[in-house]
């Protein structure tokens, strides 16, 4: 149909995309995607410099690259060239729906507008089913119990090295400590279950922001400014940090992290920049525990899976090991398959949100969603 040929053709020679040779999709820039014909074309006899022919951005023929996501589809559909529905039905893992967990059911609500304000990241604890919810109240950390109960608040903002000034995000340790992401004054800092802090780290990072707690009580943290993702060791219990070393450079505004409780695998949520809000995407990239690249997939990958933008903004493993992550386009948390099968697209809760900004699970394997539309946490649990 048209929205096929839309995608699968060059729309300056409209001839179909191909896997090889000159009419193989390549990226521009500004996001889009020409055959290497058309690039070449443009570019003049010097290929140095070409010119959008759609939004008229400048840029090198250097500049441009393969568009991975047309060459995967390309790929599916095979030589005869068959259609994208039924490519993707005959696919399994790669681009279908896969299996995934059974259908979720509110089981409790928590929080609400005066309770939380403008709320930005949640933890459970593992070990004591607590929750800890970051949020721009007058104490900035709030701890709720198995039951719902509010058990402590603490963080008031101030210029004393433990307080908080504005929290981005937050997890709890496996040893039961809160460590916060503050970007006030670009710092990590750690507190007890009570609200004593016990250590600020300020390593130079430029905008720390996202971050997770491995089984060990590592801490995997995410520099948005920087493009660069930090193992942080410390011996919380006695205030002491042991190391502070960069796991990876060169990322593009990483926000969201989670590391899986099995594998040891990381996922990071890139924001990618764009000029206006209408074309800022983001993507979901996977590494081994290791720290090798094992899966990717940007907006508009994604899009060719399910016909809606998808702007992914916190991320979770459940305790199978697949990615779970929240979409604010379509107010929703979708689950995108284990790191081998990345990516399959089920929706796990697709309405009742307004805007989910936070994820994370408990220790029974029940899904918590922070939800900043109404300033609540969300309990899902399997029906």
């Amino acid at each position: 149909d048209e929205a096929e040929l839309n995608l699968l053709e060059c729309r300056v020679c409209f001839e179909r995309y191909g896997p090889s040779g000159q009419r193989r999709p390549r990226n521009l820039p500004c996001g889009h995607v020409l055959c290497r014909g058309c690039v070449g074309a443009l570019g003049g006899s010097e290929r140095r410099r070409l010119e959008c022919p759609f939004c008229r951005r400048a840029c090198g023929s250097a500049e441009t690259s393969d568009c991975l996501p047309l060459l995967q589809l390309l790929e599916v559909l095979g030589p005869a060239g068959g259609s994208v529905p039924s490519a993707l039905g005959r696919s399994g893992g790669g681009g279908a729906a896969g299996p995934a967990p059974t259908g979720l059911g509110l089981r409790l609500s928590l929080g609400g507008w005066g309770s939380l304000v403008n709320p930005t990241g949640v933890a459970a604890c593992r070990r004591s089913g607590r929750l800890a919810v970051a949020h721009d109240g007058k104490k900035k950390i709030h701890v709720f119990g198995p039951s719902g109960s509010c058990l402590q608040r603490f963080g008031e903002r101030g210029d004393a090295g433990n307080d908080i000034k504005y929290p981005l995000d937050v997890t709890v340790t496996s040893d039961g400590h809160v460590v916060v992401t503050d970007g006030g004054d670009r710092s990590v800092k750690a507190f007890d279950f009570e609200g004593r802090g016990v250590l600020a780290v300020r390593e130079g990072f430029c905008l720390p922001w996202g971050l997770d707690a491995t089984p060990e009580s590592e801490i995997i943290l995410t520099d948005s400014e920087a493009g660069a993702l930090y193992r942080l060791t410390a011996d919380f219990r006695k205030g002491k940090l042991k190391m502070c070393q960069m796991i990876r450079f060169q990322l593009i505004s990483p926000r969201g992290v989670a590391v899986s409780q099995t594998s040891g695998a990381i996922v990071v949520i890139e924001h990618l920049k764009a000029q206006g809000l209408d074309n800022s995407s983001t993507r979901v990239k996977i590494f081994s525990a290791e720290m090798d690249l094992i899966g990717q997939m940007d907006s508009f990958g994604l899009n060719l899976i399910f016909p809606s933008k998808i702007y992914t903004t916190a991320v979770a493993f459940d305790k199978e090991g697949r990615v779970i992550v929240t979409d604010i386009c379509s107010q929703a948390v979708i689950c995108l398959g284990k790191p081998e099968e990345f990516p399959i697209f089920n929706p796990l809760i697709s309405h009742g949100l307004s805007y989910p900004v936070g994820l994370t699970y408990t220790a029974n394997n029940s899904l918590v969603v922070l939800d900043s539309g109404d300033h609540s946490i969300k309990i899902y649990s399997s029906t």
